[in-house]
C-alpha cells in the first residue's frame, strides 16, 4: 500500500503521480475519508476519556440522564468511526503504486515503449508451424486430452517435449544459483493475509482459485512464497539485498482472457515457472531492476532468441508495481512479438503490507524494504524455442545449453 502519512504530508505529488494511473479520484476520496476517519478518533478518544473521569459515587437524577446521552453520543461516534475505518480500509487496498517517473505512459498494452531489440526473426522459406503442429512420435503438447481431463486451458507435454521443458527449468535454476540467488521450494497455497500483503488481493481476486473449506489460495506465482519469507520481520541490514530463485507450479483462473489465445498452451491455467525475488534497501531498487532485467536478457540470449524488451505503460501495471519491465520472444508462427517475461519493481508497496522492515542503525527507526520480482522461464519461452528453430520438415534444433540439462538434440523428424 502507499504511504499514507507521507500522502497526507504532499497530497499534490502522490495525486499527480496517481493520475498517471487513473487513481486521482480514488486517491481524493482517501484523502477525505481519512481526515474523517483522524476526526472521529480524536472525538472518540475524547469521549472515553471524559467518561473515565466522571467524578465517584451516587450519580444524581440530572447526572444519569446526562451520562446516557454521553453513552449514545459515544456509541454514535463508534459505529461512524467504524463505517470510516472500513471504507478507509477498502480504498487503501485498492490505490495502485506510486509509478515510477520514468515507467511509460499511457493506459493500455499497445503504449509499451520498445527499450530495445536482439537478435533477427528467423526467415523460413516454408510456412512455419506453431507448437501443436510440431507434434511428433517423440514429442508433443497435447491439449485435446489435457481439456478431456481438467477443462480448457490445460495441457498435456509429452515425451521430448516434456523433457524440454523440464531442461528448461533447471538450466534457469543452475545459471541464477550460480550468480548469487538462494534456491527455493515453498508452498502454492497461501493464507488471505500474504495474498492481500503481496497486492493479489483485492484486485486480482477474479483470477485467484480459492480453497473456501480451508480459507487458502492457489497462488498465481511463486512471487507469493518468497514474498512471504520475511513476512513481519526485521531483516538484517547485512542480510540485504536478499535474493531468492524459486520454481513452483502457479494457478490462474485467466479472468477476461475469453477468446484470447484459445489455441495452444500460451495461455492456461496451470503453468511452471522459475521465479526471481529480491528484498532490498530503498535506494538500490532501480539498480537492481534493471540486473533482473540483465538476468532475463541474458537468459533469452542464451537460448538464441530474437526478442525486445518492453517498458509496460502505467495504466497496463499490476497495482503493486512502480515499473515493470517485459520481454517479448518473437513467435514466427503468430508473426508477432510475445511476453515471456517480465520483471517489477514494486518498492514498498508489499513489504508496508506484510511489515517487512530493516534498521539502518542498531536501536533507529524501521523502514520497509523494497521488493522486486522476475521471471526466471515458463514453458512460454519452450513454444518460442519450437517455434524459431523448426526446419520445413518439422525438426526443433534445442538450443546446446538445454542439451547439457537433459534435452534431446532435436525434437521430432530426426536430420537425415
Amino acid at each position: 500500500m502507499i504511504d499514507l502519512k507521507a500522502a497526507r504530508q504532499d497530497p499534490d505529488r502522490f495525486r499527480a503521480a496517481l493520475a498517471r494511473r487513473g487513481a486521482a479520484e480514488d486517491f481524493d476520496a482517501l484523502l477525505e475519508v481519512d481526515g474523517r476517519w483522524r476526526e472521529l478518533t480524536d472525538r472518540v478518544g475524547t469521549m472515553r476519556a471524559a467518561q473515565k473521569q466522571r467524578p465517584k459515587g451516587r450519580p444524581t437524577p440530572e447526572q444519569v440522564e446526562q451520562f446516557k446521552k454521553e453513552k449514545e453520543e459515544l456509541r454514535t461516534a463508534e459505529e461512524d468511526l467504524a463505517g470510516a475505518d472500513v471504507e478507509r480500509t477498502a480504498l487503501l487496498a485498492r490505490i495502485p503504486n506510486l509509478p515510477d517517473p520514468t515507467a511509460a505512459d499511457g493506459m493500455a498494452e499497445e503504449d509499451a515503449v520498445t527499450v530495445r531489440t536482439w537478435g533477427e526473426p528467423p526467415s523460413f522459406t516454408f510456412e512455419p508451424r506453431d507448437h501443436l503442429d510440431l507434434a511428433s512420435s517423440t514429442g508433443r503438447v497435447d491439449m485435446f486430452r489435457g481439456a478431456r481431463m481438467a477443462g480448457s486451458r490445460f495441457a498435456y507435454r509429452f515425451g521430448d517435449v516434456a523433457m524440454l521443458e523440464m531442461s528448461l527449468f533447471r538450466f534457469v535454476m543452475d545459471r541464477l544459483v550460480g550468480e548469487g540467488f538462494v534456491p527455493v521450494l515453498g508452498p502454492v497455497l497461501s493464507n488471505e493475509k500474504t495474498m492481500y500483503g503481496t497486492g493479489f488481493l483485492p484486485t486480482e481476486e477474479s483470477n485467484l482459485y480459492q480453497l473456501e473449506r480451508d480459507g487458502l489460495y492457489l497462488t498465481g506465482t511463486s512471487e507469493v512464497a518468497l514474498a512471504g519469507i520475511h513476512m513481519d520481520e526485521i531483516v538484517e541490514l547485512d542480510e540485504l539485498p536478499s535474493r531468492y530463485v524459486a520454481f513452483s507450479t502457479n494457478f490462474r483462473r485467466e479472468a477476461g482472457a475469453a477468446g484470447k489465445d484459445t489455441k495452444g498452451m500460451f495461455r492456461v491455467h496451470q503453468f511452471d515457472k522459475v521465479e526471481m525475488f529480491v528484498y532490498c534497501l530503498p535506494e538500490h531498487s532501480r539498480e537492481i531492476h534493471e540486473q533482473l532485467l540483465a538476468h532475463e536478457e541474458g537468459i533469452v540470449q542464451a537460448l538464441g532468441l530474437p526478442y525486445r524488451v518492453q517498458n509496460i505503460p502505467v495504466g497496463d501495471l499490476g497495482n503493486p508495481a512502480a515499473k515493470k519491465y517485459d520481454i517479448e520472444a518473437w513467435f514466427p508462427a503468430q508473426q508477432r512479438y510475445r511476453e515471456i517475461t517480465s520483471c517489477s519493481n514494486t518498492t514498498d508497496y508489499q513489504a508496508r503490507r506484510l511489515g517487512i522492515r530493516f534498521r539502518r542503525e542498531r536501536e533507529g527507526p524501521t523502514e520497509n524494504v523494497h521488493t522486486l520480482n522476475g521471471t526466471g522461464a515458463t514453458a512460454r519461452a519452450m513454444l518460442a524455442i519450437m517455434e524459431n528453430f523448426q526446419d520445413e520438415r518439422g525438426t526443433v534444433a534445442v538450443p546446446e545449453v538445454l542439451q547439457a540439462h537433459g534435452a534431446p538434440v532435436t525434437i521430432g523428424t530426426p536430420p537425415a
